[in-house]
């Protein structure tokens, strides 16, 4: 019985119960890798793009700074700790709407739900 648990949770933890093969896009270019996460995923393009912008922006005002570096590396922080939150704000809301607003709004046809 103890070993069972043990062999379930070693499974759970390893991926293995999901039924996903590590391998299932494997020879894939990273272009087409980029293309199928962005798919999966669209908020991770938004994250990539602000980050590139919040670097850009922060070696630029480095240079140009009128502040201590610790004053300004805070305020980096604090700017990119707030575009996370307004990322995942706009996750959730999104991901609420297709699921629990969306479909009250447009309900399926007859024709679509025999599909």
């Amino acid at each position: 019985m103890h070993r069972n648990k043990l062999t379930r949770l070693f499974k759970l933890m390893s991926g293995e119960s999901r039924g996903t093969s590590t391998m299932s896009h494997f020879g894939e270019t990273n272009t087409e890798r980029l293309a199928r996460k962005a798919r999966d995923a669209p908020f991770m393009i938004v994250g990539l793009v602000g980050l590139v912008g919040l670097v850009g922006y922060g070696l630029y005002g480095f240079k140009n700074r009128q502040l201590k570096t610790s004053v300004y590396l805070i305020h980096m922080r604090v700017g990119a700790q707030g575009f996370v939150v307004a990322c995942l704000t706009a996750g959730v809301s999104y991901n609420l709407y297709k699921k629990l607003v969306y479909p009250k709004l447009y309900p399926q046809s007859i024709e679509e739900k025999e599909d």
